[in-house]
């Protein structure tokens, strides 16, 4: 029996009110906004209000996906979660999430990928449409980097938002549409490039944890910007390659926004053209595994996916971590 593709049928974001520029960050580090711009290429990111947390940007992402569907909360089978910076160690954001939003008949999860981790959280849900055991999963790319983000640090404080994005995925009713295919890729020797020192099993919090600042995203900018590009260029054509395409077919690559030179970098070599690449980092810095449904949203209300367009989505972070998935898109709903 041939396999049954999933196919998202619903999509929205929500980034927090607030805006921080590169100006008001001057006032708080030593940096500028021609510094930051240079280097990054963010103006400004969303930052959450104190009373915000990583559930309440999700279910607001969650509601913009769901404005034009009459899909009642009970008829969602699965919901997976991927973040960083989940509301509490347990239980997880996803339970939270399916109680808020009373998703009664729904069970879920969180899944740890860093930026990778919407891709990662996307391959596994279309998993369990295409065998046939769930009809409709939730898929949620969500972080609150400001919550652990250190704003003394100049290196990592200027590259971080906070956002989300969500997705619903469904069985495609046509041949043509939906999921094609996705290559994941670990490789635990980098994490020590990019991680978290505390808040686990190893070095749980205590006064000098804290007074360590080992609670803070620690970054060696450097070898990240080295393995992103290569991995990112390598990953996307491999899965281009492996299915028949060439970068020409492409009708938007949409690479995680960790840094507009990373991005840069990478579609010099692929040789895409501008109108191919969605870029929002400018706007909404690194919202780590909310950067690709995020863009995947924009794209969509910009009038840039037509029914038939081949999509190309690229992810790299911590662990390190990385990733493309290539899709078909099809008519919402």
């Amino acid at each position: 029996m041939k396999a049954v593709r999933a196919k998202i049928t619903a999509l929205g974001m929500y980034v927090p009110e607030r805006r921080v520029t590169n100006d008001e960050l001057s006032k708080l580090v030593d940096t500028s906004d021609e510094w930051i711009r240079a280097r990054t290429g963010i103006a400004e990111r969303r930052i959450v209000s104190d009373s915000q947390a990583n559930s309440d940007l999700s279910i607001k992402a969650i509601k913009n996906a769901f404005q034009a569907r009459e899909l009642r909360p009970e008829e969602i089978d699965l919901i997976i979660v991927a973040t960083v910076t989940p509301d509490m160690m347990f239980p997880s954001t996803a339970c939270i999430i399916q109680d808020k939003i009373g998703a009664k008949n729904a069970w879920g999860f969180d899944l740890l990928g860093a930026c990778s981790g919407f891709l990662y959280a996307i391959a596994t849900g279309a998993q369990f449409v295409q065998t046939g055991a769930y009809k409709r999963v939730l898929v949620i790319g969500t972080d609150v980097m400001s919550s652990i983000l250190n704003f003394e640090d100049r290196t990592t404080c200027v590259l971080f938002g906070d956002g989300a994005g969500a997705v619903l995925l469904e069985p495609s009713q046509e041949d043509d549409t939906g999921i094609i295919d996705f290559i994941l890729h670990s490789d635990g020797s980098g994490g020590k490039f990019l991680y978290m020192p505390a808040g686990g099993s190893l070095h749980p919090a205590s006064h000098e944890t804290v007074d360590k600042k080992m609670h803070y995203v620690h970054q060696d900018g450097r070898n990240v910007f080295k393995f992103a590009v290569k991995l990112m260029t390598e990953v996307s054509l491999e899965i281009l390659q492996r299915n028949g395409y060439t970068t020409e077919d492409v009708t938007l690559y949409i690479p995680h926004q960790a840094n507009l030179r990373i991005i840069q970098s990478s579609v010099e070599r692929l040789k895409l053209r501008p109108e191919q690449v969605v870029i929002n980092i400018d706007r909404y810095a690194n919202t780590t595994a909310a950067t690709i449904p995020v863009g995947l949203a924009e794209a969509y209300h910009q009038g840039r996916m037509k029914k038939g367009d081949l999509m190309l989505l690229v992810s790299f972070g911590a662990g390190f971590t990385w990733g493309s998935l290539l899709l078909r898109w099809g008519d919402l709903g």
